[in-house]
C-alpha cells in the first residue's frame, strides 16, 4: 500500500468519522370498517383552559396481567396498565439467538404507546384498561383496550385504544385512539390547548452498553409534509418540531432498526417532540419521541396512527410507497428516507449487487467480502499500478538519493532541492499516484458505507468461534476491567489490521526508499504513527469492514512486493543506460572543445 493510498484512506476515514459525529449530535388510512367509527374534526371553538388536567378511572378494576400476542412478524407484550406495550420482538430477526427486542427499557421506564394528559409527559394515563382480542376478515389481529374516566369535577368520558397487527409479514402496526363523552358534551380535556400526548420509547433496541463510537448510534429524525428527512438537533436534551410545519412522521432509529410514528391527520398534531437523556444505570441513553394532539370541542374523536417498527431495509419500507402493496393501504410518506445513505448510494447499490452475487455462489458473507475486495482491486489495478511503478522508479534512484544525502548531510533544504532536480531529470513525479488515488476515493467511501451499515451482514457468521457476526467487532475475550479508549472487550481483527498496515507501509518504503531529507520523518510517521491512529479509530468497527481493509492490505503487500522485485531492476537498468548516454555525450562535447 503506497503512501498516497494511505493518505486517501486517512481522508476517507476522517471524512466519514466527522460526518457521523455531526449526524449523531443532533397518515395511514383507516382500519377496516368494523374498527372505524367516525373521524374527528377539530374546529376553532374556544375551550376552557386547563380542564381535565387530572382524571380518575371509574368502574371495576380489570385484570392487570401483561399478555403476549404473536401475529405475523411480531411477538408483542401488551400491558393493560395504560393500554401500553412492554415489548416488541421481531420473530424473523435474532439477537444472541433470540428474537430482536425493539423496546429497550428497564423496570423504571414507562412503556411504549403510553398516553399523557395534555402536551407534556408529566401526567401518564396509567390506569388499568379492560382488553379483548380478535382477528378480523382482513388479516389483522386486533387488541382492544377501554376504560371509563371522569375529571375531578365529575365530567365522564371513555378512552379506547385499538392496536391492529398484520398477520402477514409486514412491519407496521396501527393504533386508533378514541375519546368520547356519553352525553354529547365536548371532551373535557384541554391543558394549554392540548388533549393528550402519545409516546414511543424509551429507546430502540437491540440493547447496548455504550454508543460512544461511530459504528452505532441512536438518532431521532423528522419529516415535514413535502420535505425530506431531517436529523434532529437536541438542545438541552429536548427537540420540538417547527410550529408552522405539519409533521409527516417522526422516527427513532438505530443502525439497523427504526420506529416511525405517522399520524393519519397531521393537522390535529400541535407538535412532535422528543427528549434525550443519559444515565449511568439502566438504559445508557434514552431517546423518546412524542406527538401532542390538539384539544377539540367535539364530543368524540378517533385518531389514527401508524407505526413502522422493523428493519431499515428497502424491501420492507418501500411497500408503503404504494397503497396496493400493503395491508393498511398506506402511501406517500417516503419511509425509505430513513435508510442511511450518501451521495454515493448508487455506487453502494452496485457493490451490494456484486456482494450478493458472490454470496449466492458461496453462502458466507465473509468469503463474499474477500471476493468483492479482490474484484475491486483487479478493476483498480491499472490505477494502482501507476503508483506502485512510481515507487519502484524512486527505489531505483536509491544510490543517487544516498549520494545527495552524503553531499548535504546537514542541509535538508538542499537535499530536497537536489532530489526535486533529480526527479525532474529522470521524469519521475513523486506525487504521480495522487490522481489515480482521487479516482479510487469514491469507491473507498462507497465500500465503507456498504460494509458499515449493510443489514445483510447483521448476524452473519464468517469463522465460527472467532467472527460470529460481521456487523459487530470480533471479541476474543472480555477483561474484568476497562482499558482506556478501548474498553473491556479485546478484538483481534483490529490488531491484525494494524500489523498488516505497518507491514504494507514498510514494503512500500522499501520500494521507494523515499526517506531522504525531510521526508524521513514523514515516512516514519506514516509507517508507525498512522497505523496506531487507525487502530484506535477502527477498534470498534464492524468485523466486515475490518475484513475488507485487512484484505486490501494483504493484496497491496503482494502487489508491491511483485513490483519491487520485477520492476526495480528494470528501472535501475534504464537509469544506468541514461546515465551512460549522458556521460558519453559529455565526453564527446569535451573532445570537441579540445579540437
Amino acid at each position: 500500500m503506497d503512501r498516497n493510498t494511505i493518505i486517501a484512506i486517512v481522508l476517507s476515514v476522517i471524512v466519514i468519522t466527522v460526518g457521523m459525529g455531526i449526524q449523531t449530535a443532533f397518515f395511514a388510512p383507516e382500519l377496516p370498517p368494523e374498527q372505524v367509527e367516525t373521524s374527528s374534526v377539530i374546529d376553532n371553538t374556544v375551550l376552557p383552559e386547563s380542564s381535565g388536567s387530572n382524571i380518575i378511572a371509574v368502574g371495576e378494576e380489570p385484570d392487570s396481567a401483561p399478555f403476549d400476542v404473536s401475529a405475523g412478524s411480531y411477538i408483542i407484550t401488551f400491558d393493560p396498565r395504560g393500554a401500553s406495550v412492554k415489548s416488541i420482538r421481531l420473530a424473523e430477526h435474532l439477537d444472541n439467538g433470540e428474537p430482536v427486542e425493539l423496546i429497550f427499557r428497564d423496570d423504571t421506564d414507562e412503556n411504549a404507546f403510553m398516553l399523557y394528559i395534555g402536551g407534556d409527559n408529566s401526567k401518564p394515563v396509567d390506569s388499568v384498561f379492560s382488553h379483548s382480542e380478535r382477528v378480523n376478515s382482513n388479516g389483522l389481529h386486533i387488541v382492544s383496550f377501554s376504560r371509563d374516566f371522569t375529571t375531578e369535577d365529575g365530567k365522564p368520558f371513555t378512552i379506547k385504544k385499538d392496536f391492529a397487527i398484520p398477520e402477514n409479514e409486514e412491519y407496521m402496526i396501527q393504533l386508533s385512539v378514541s375519546i368520547s363523552t356519553p352525553d354529547g358534551s365536548a371532551i373535557p380535556i384541554n391543558v394549554s390547548s392540548d388533549m393528550y400526548t402519545l409516546s414511543v420509547g424509551p429507546q430502540i433496541g437491540p440493547s447496548f452498553e455504550s454508543i460512544s463510537n461511530n459504528y452505532d448510534y441512536r438518532r431521532v429524525s423528522v419529516r415535514y409534509d413535502g420535505k425530506g428527512k431531517n436529523d434532529v438537533r437536541f438542545s438541552n436534551g429536548m427537540f420540538r418540531s417547527d410550529e408552522d410545519k405539519n409533521v409527516d412522521w417522526i422516527a427513532l432509529s438505530g443502525k439497523y432498526f427504526t420506529f416511525m410514528l405517522i399520524p393519519e391527520n397531521d393537522s390535529i398534531i400541535s407538535s412532535a417532540w422528543s427528549t434525550e437523556t443519559s444515565s449511568d444505570t439502566g438504559v445508557p441513553q434514552e431517546d423518546i419521541i412524542y406527538l401532542s394532539r390538539s384539544a377539540s370541542s367535539e364530543s368524540s374523536i378517533q385518531d389514527m396512527y401508524s407505526f413502522y417498527a422493523g428493519p431499515k431495509v428497502k424491501n420492507s419500507l418501500s411497500i408503503y410507497d404504494d397503497a396496493d402493496n400493503n395491508i393498511f393501504r398506506i402511501e406517500g410518506h417516503e419511509l425509505t428516507e430513513i435508510i442511511d445513505g450518501s451521495w454515493l448510494s448508487w455506487l453502494e447499490n452496485i457493490l451490494n449487487w456484486v456482494l450478493q452475487l458472490f454470496y449466492k455462489i458461496i453462502p458466507n458473507y465473509g468469503v463474499a467480502i474477500i471476493l468483492l475486495t479482490i474484484l475491486v482491486k483487479l478493476l483498480l489495478q491499472p490505477l494502482a499500478k501507476k503508483g506502485m511503478d512510481s515507487n519502484a522508479k524512486m527505489g531505483a534512484l536509491t544510490p543517487k538519493l544516498n549520494e545527495i544525502k552524503e553531499k548535504y548531510p546537514d542541509d535538508p533544504e538542499a537535499q530536497n532541492a537536489a532530489m526535486a532536480k533529480l526527479y525532474k531529470e529522470e521524469g519521475i513525479n513523486p506525487m504521480g499516484s495522487c490522481l489515480p488515488m482521487l479516482i479510487q476515493f469514491p469507491i473507498f467511501i462507497a465500500l465503507y458505507g456498504l460494509l458499515n451499515t449493510n443489514f445483510d451482514l447483521r448476524g452473519s457468521m464468517f469463522i465460527p468461534g472467532w467472527i460470529p457476526d460481521l456487523s459487530i467487532p470480533d471479541t476474543i475475550f472480555t477483561l474484568p476491567f476497562a482499558i482506556p479508549l478501548l474498553g473491556s472487550q479485546i478484538h483481534l481483527l483490529p490488531i491484525l489490521y494494524t500489523i498488516s498496515m505497518i507491514f504494507s507501509m514498510k514494503i512500500t518504503q522499501m520500494g521507494s526508499q523515499a526517506n531522504a531529507g525531510s521526508q524521513a520523518g514523514m515516512m516514519k510517521f506514516m509507517t508507525y504513527g498512522m497505523p496506531i491512529i487507525f487502530f484506535f479509530i477502527m477498534y470498534n468497527a464492524p468485523s466486515g469492514l475490518l475484513l475488507y481493509w485487512s484484505t486490501v492490505n494483504v493484496i497491496s503487500i503482494g502487489q508491491q512486493i511483485f513490483v519491487n522485485k520485477k520492476k526495480k531492476d528494470v528501472y535501475a537498468e534504464e537509469i544506468a543506460e541514461r546515465d551512460a548516454e549522458k556521460a558519453a555525450k559529455k565526453e564527446a562535447k569535451r573532445k570537441n572543445r579540445r579540437k
